[in-house]
């Protein structure tokens, strides 16, 4: 095995001591080009891919996740400054579920895991203390998990419980956050954050709770309508949306009509923040009703008779003569009707409630942009047509509800929008345009046509090298150990004699190797008869 390796190796550096330059740099190209290959196969093949284990860390979490990754052996990678860690692919979630069973991570603060060792003999005060600790951890780490945040801390204070409340003190609550790259947080966040913090505290109202971010902003504001500072900053933020509301409704009309930046809109509004309640009584005389009538009916009936006899005993005793013995009879009746009718006066009550923000008065300041005529020294500003400009007042005017009769006015003039720095900046700006399309284009043509320049060059090496003939046998001369190199590469006696092979010599080398042989008479045989043509 040996014997034949020693003599591949050596065939190969004759055969490489035979090639030409070109041959040789394409050998060595093409070796390169092959080695890098299965170079770079075996590097990615053997390569060990990684995975986020956890992101977004403190440093005191980072710390204790690397602490835990060290204690299992387990490799890692740390990116992102420490905040991010990373682990092989394959034990990501291995890993995770072994570092939740410790515990790791936590976050910032403590949460209910507080409670979860029972501790015996503490004080209602601590107990009190550590449900505190437990909800500010808890929410925290809630805050925490919005996209515009990056870390968040919760300072709660609860009144203590008492038999007999005091109304002035309340929970109040203090949220301290810190913004992903010094932005700004939006006001739809902390909205959120505010009602997230007072719906988890009982007692605790979103007026008071304070959001402040690592800047030193102060983000909340006080919205409390039972204070003067509360209630003038829920006026001003009411007046404010709607002036933006007014002027964007009008400015984007305008807009659509004239072009994005041609036109200017500033609404003033005026709102009554008076609360009116307004009851009134009418009366209408001539709409009377019966309220109550009382009517009595009494009837008498009387009967009466005159006596003709003689006074004394007779006339004194009643027996039925002495009542033949009397005069007629006298009958009498009487009746009453009482009539009592009462009546009432027609009332009409109404009762009126007016809410506050009714709008009083609205003025609105418009600037349209002039149009210019002819361009660089020549240009010149051109002004609107009186019809057009009172079209754009009526339009304005329609758009934010301009009401005559309560006092509005509306202001709109075309005046020269000094353009000067966007035209600069637009010009810059095509310019730089063009600079990057030529770079991109001949950045984009440089590496074909330097592969085309390189091929080329490799051609022209390849047409400039002579072909050589590379022997595929051992020659005649190497049997004999005698004589140099020809121009052919064989070696061959240096006197004429000397060249003729004999029969034994011709003999081994067909035996050696027969289809050198075969191809070598053939070329002699070829050459030969070129010669007789000759």
């Amino acid at each position: 095995m040996n014997k034949n390796l020693g003599k591949l190796v050596q065939q190969l550096g004759e055969i490489w001591k035979q090639l030409g330059t070109s041959q040789r740099v394409s050998v060595l190209a093409a070796t390169f080009v092959l080695i890098a290959g299965l170079s770079t196969i075996a590097f990615w093949s053997s390569r060990t891919e990684y995975g986020l284990l956890y992101g977004r860390l403190a440093d005191g979490e980072s710390a204790k996740v690397i602490a835990a990754l060290d204690e299992s052996k387990v490799p890692y990678q740390i990116g992102a400054g420490g905040s991010s860690i990373l682990v092989p692919a394959d034990k990501v979630y291995t890993m995770r579920m072994q570092l939740a069973n410790k515990g790791i991570p936590r976050g910032d603060g403590v949460g209910f895991e507080i409670f979860d060792k029972p501790n015996f003999g503490i004080s209602d005060f601590v107990q009190r203390a550590n449900y505190v600790r437990a909800v500010q951890g808890e929410l925290g780490r809630t805050i925490s998990q919005l996209d515009e945040i990056e870390s968040a801390r919760v300072m709660i204070v609860l009144p203590e419980n008492r038999l007999l409340l005091d109304k002035d003190k309340y929970a109040t609550a203090s949220v301290f956050v810190r913004v992903k790259g010094n932005s700004q947080l939006p006001t739809q966040s902390i909205n959120s954050i505010r009602f997230l913090v007072a719906n988890s505290v009982e007692g605790l109202k979103p007026n008071h709770v304070t959001v402040v971010d690592n800047l030193g902003n102060v983000l909340s504001e006080n919205t409390d309508n039972d204070s003067l500072t509360g209630l003038t900053s829920t006026q001003l933020t009411a007046r404010r949306n709607l002036e933006q509301y007014l002027g964007r409704k009008a400015q984007d009309l305008l807009e659509k009509v004239l072009g994005p930046g041609q036109a200017i809109v500033r609404v003033s509004a005026d709102i009554n923040y008076d609360t009116i309640s307004k009851t009134e009584e009418k009366f209408d005389p001539d709409g009377q009703v019966i309220r109550q009538q009382t009517k009595n009916d009494d009837s008498v009936d009387s009967s009466t008779s005159s006596s003709s006899s003689p006074v004394g005993i007779s006339a004194n005793t009643s027996t039925d003569t002495n009542n033949a013995a009397a005069g007629p009879m006298n009958n009498s009746k009487t009746r009453k009707i009482t009539s009592t009718v009462d009546y009432e006066i027609g009332k009409t009550t109404s009762s009126t409630v007016q809410a506050a923000g009714g709008i009083k008065r609205i003025a609105a300041a418009v600037t349209v942009a002039g149009l210019w005529d002819g361009t660089g020294k020549d240009r010149k500003l051109v002004n609107r047509p009186p019809e057009e400009i009172e079209k754009l007042r009526r339009v304005v005017s329609n758009a934010i509800g301009v009401d005559a009769t309560r006092g509005d006015s509306i202001s709109l003039e075309e005046l020269a929008f000094n353009d000067t720095f966007a035209t600069e900046v637009t010009q810059n700006l095509e310019k730089q345009q063009t600079h990057d399309m030529w770079f991109n284009l001949a950045r984009g043509a440089a590496y074909p046509a330097l592969g085309v320049l390189a091929l080329l060059i490799l051609l022209k090496m390849f047409k400039s090298t002579p072909i050589q003939e590379i022997p595929l046998g051992v020659p005649v001369g190497r049997l004999n150990g005698q004589g140099k190199l020809n121009g052919n590469g064989a070696h061959w006696p240096e006197d004429a004699e000397s060249r003729a092979v004999t029969v034994d010599v011709l003999n081994k080398l067909i035996k050696e190797n027969p289809a050198n042989m075969t191809q070598a008479i053939r070329d002699w045989m070829a050459k030969g008869g070129r010669a007789a043509e000759q």
